[in-house]
C-alpha cells in the first residue's frame, strides 16, 4: 500500500473542480473503492500515484488503474484487450479505444461475488506483460480518411505534408475527430478548425 496514493481516496484525482470537496466522485464509491483496493494488492502489483490516479504495476510496467466515475467505479487493464475475458466482464470505455478494458462495478456486493474472477483476471495480466505481449495497434493507414479531408490534402500539398510529418499517434487522432460526426458539414467544419495546428506540427491536444 502506497501512502502517497491515500489522497486520492479522500480528495480524488485533482482534474476537476469537485476534487477535495464532499462532491467528489470518489466519496460514491468508498466500500467499493476500498475493496478493490485490497483485492489488487493481493495479487502482488505495486502501487503508484499517475495521472492523479492510483495505477498498479508489474516490474515498472502498467498494469492496470482504479479510477471513479459518476455512474460506477471500476478497474481498468491497460492491455485488456490481450485478456481472455472468460467471463464475459471486460467492456470497453469509448468505440475507438484499442487496448484498454475495464470492469465496472455498481455496488459492493458486485465486487464481492466477482473477487475471484478479479483476481484471476490480474493474474492473468501480469502473466501477459511477464511474456511481453503486445497489442497490435491500428496504424493511421488501417483507418478510412473522410473524403472531406482527403480532399483538402489533395488540394494542398503543404497540408498532405505537414499531415503525414505527424506521429502515427497524431494521425489516428484527427481522423477519428474528423470521422465522428455523420454530417458532412460538421466534418468540413471540424476539419477547417484544425488545419492551423495540422500545419504548426500539434496534434489534438497538443
Amino acid at each position: 500500500m502506497n501512502t502517497s496514493v491515500d489522497l486520492y481516496f479522500v480528495e480524488g484525482c485533482g482534474r476537476c473542480p469537485l476534487g477535495g470537496t464532499a462532491a467528489c466522485k470518489v466519496h460514491n464509491w468508498e466500500p467499493e473503492l476500498a475493496q478493490l483496493r485490497r483485492i489488487i494488492l493481493e495479487c502482488g502489483l505495486t502501487e503508484e500515484c499517475k495521472w492523479g490516479v492510483p495505477c498498479y504495476t508489474f516490474q515498472h510496467a502498467n498494469i492496470l488503474i482504479l479510477a471513479a466515475f459518476k455512474e460506477y467505479c471500476s478497474i481498468s487493464f491497460f492491455k485488456g484487450s490481450l485478456l481472455q475475458d472468460a467471463e464475459g466482464i471486460l467492456r470497453k470505455q469509448g468505440e475507438n479505444v484499442q487496448a484498454g478494458r475495464l470492469i465496472r462495478f455498481t455496488a459492493l456486493n458486485e465486487v464481492q461475488a466477482l473477487e475471484a474472477q478479479v483476481k484471476a483476471y490480474i493474474f492473468e495480466a501480469i502473466e501477459v506483460e511477464r511474456a511481453g505481449l503486445k497489442v497490435a495497434y491500428k496504424q493511421p493507414g488501417d483507418f478510412e480518411i473522410p473524403e472531406e479531408f482527403q480532399g483538402a490534402l489533395d488540394g494542398d500539398p503543404v497540408l498532405k505534408e505537414a499531415f503525414e510529418s505527424l506521429t502515427p499517434g497524431r494521425q489516428r487522432g484527427y481522423l477519428l475527430h474528423f470521422s465522428a460526426p455523420k454530417q458532412s458539414k460538421t466534418r468540413e467544419s471540424r476539419i477547417e478548425k484544425c488545419i492551423p495546428r495540422i500545419l504548426e506540427g500539434r496534434g489534438m491536444q497538443d
